[in-house]
């Protein structure tokens, strides 16, 4: 588990450098937001999570459950996902808009995830 990087994953290196080649600058890991996201463009108060499955527990077929220790990992998850769910509330209460890409998601890059990402930049640029 020690091998598991929390930033600079090989999913959110994807979003990046599409973002980037697209024109659209960023800032990363907000340490002053809750959840610290992934890809914060200030100016338009807008964050981009790029989240696991299997540790954000998303529910596809990269979310499996280890089979040792289970009370320990349902306790992590659970955890996992209260948290995620305070982060994102916390964001909107303070005014900001809010993505999430998910593993599952990038991986179908053409059919599934620049579609939604361009759809939510659209609507943070354009007003």
């Amino acid at each position: 588990m020690s091998k598991i990087r929390s930033k600079n994953t090989k999913p959110e290196i994807l979003v990046r450098k599409w973002l980037w080649k697209n024109n659209y600058r960023y800032r990363l890991y907000a340490s002053d937001l809750p959840g610290k996201p992934d890809i914060v463009f200030r100016s338009r108060k807008a964050v981009i999570f790029v989240h696991g499955c299997f540790w954000h527990r998303h529910g596809c077929k990269y979310s499996s459950a280890p089979k040792s220790h289970q009370d320990f990992w349902i306790k992590k998850f659970e955890l996992n996902i209260k948290r995620d769910k305070k982060n994102i509330e916390n964001l909107l209460n303070q005014g900001w808009q809010v993505l999430i890409l998910w593993e599952c998601e990038i991986k179908k890059w053409e059919d599934e995830a620049e579609p939604k990402l361009k759809s939510f930049l659209d609507n943070i640029f354009l007003v």
